[in-house]
């Protein structure tokens, strides 16, 4: 009982944190999206569901799009780095792709305002090459920029995983398909990525999640409508102090984030067992 107690003991702070910070107001969140005028019902959801179907539709397309590109870009980055001929080019590329994990997203969000807009970084660098003129300039500040924006930040996370499970595989059976006449996309498709594919899966469901909640991107490049429901839960509390139909669209993300952190757990208690 003793070392149970201190056992009890030694964890306490750690779940007085998760109590206090995760889950009590999770808890609070989830009471307030049921309480209508003092009582409790589904009008929070109804009228969420009236005004914002579009931009949850919007939400799901955006999000699943990122992740599917993420991961394509990941694969590829994890491909060259390990079946990669050009040491030069290895070497920076190993270098490079990582930067933008460590910038904050409300930094991407304007860095891709500078660089997307009519008269952004990317049109002024077409224009000055001659492939195409002032009059063709548009902005990509809609949707395409949300998409662009996040796949820009989230592929160094899931590449430096990918790349990291490519580079611990053993690679006889890659010099043995090479051997044998295959190319290096059919040994990357074929042998590397299905022995991956656990660590590629963790890291796309880490950025669904991750995507899921970010505020800055869609605010500062796609303001109107549709827009991702993080905007509008601010919209909803900054404008109005409708914090039921907020919590409602909280509790609706929730469930969104939840159903792919479902295959998530599933992978990890696999793991385990």
């Amino acid at each position: 009982m003793s070392r149970r107690l201190l056992g009890l003991l030694l964890v306490l702070p750690a779940l007085a944190v998760i109590a206090l910070l995760f889950i009590l107001p999770l808890i609070m969140s989830a009471i307030g999206a049921f309480q209508v005028d003092g009582s409790y019902g589904l009008g929070n959801f109804s009228k969420a569901f009236d005004l914002y179907t579009k931009d949850i539709i919007f939400t799901v397309v955006i999000v699943s799009l990122s992740t599917v590109l993420i991961g394509l870009a990941s694969i590829a980055i994890g491909g060259y780095l390990t079946l990669g001929n050009n040491p030069v080019a290895v070497s920076i590329l190993r270098f490079l792709y990582r930067w933008p994990m460590f910038i904050p997203f409300i930094v991407v969000g304007q860095l891709m305002r500078t660089f997307l807009a009519k008269n952004g970084m990317m049109n002024n660098t077409a224009v000055s090459l001659g492939l195409m003129t002032p009059m063709e300039t548009m902005s990509i500040l809609d949707w395409r920029g949300i998409v662009f924006a996040f796949v820009w930040k989230q592929t160094p996370f899931v590449a430096l995983l990918v790349a990291g499970a490519m580079a611990s595989l053993n690679r006889d059976t890659i010099e043995a398909a090479r051997n044998l006449g295959a190319s290096n996309l059919r040994v990357l498709f074929e042998i590397i990525v299905p022995q991956v594919t656990v660590t590629l899966t963790v890291g796309l469901i880490l950025s669904f999640v991750t995507m899921m909640s970010v505020l800055s991107v869609p605010l500062m490049i796609n303001a109107q409508s549709p827009t991702m429901l993080t905007a509008d839960i601010a919209f909803r509390v900054n404008a109005y102090g409708d914090y039921g139909v907020a919590n409602a669209l909280g509790l609706i993300s929730l469930v969104l984030a939840s159903s792919v952190a479902w295959i998530y757990l599933r992978i990890s208690l696999k793991e385990r067992a």
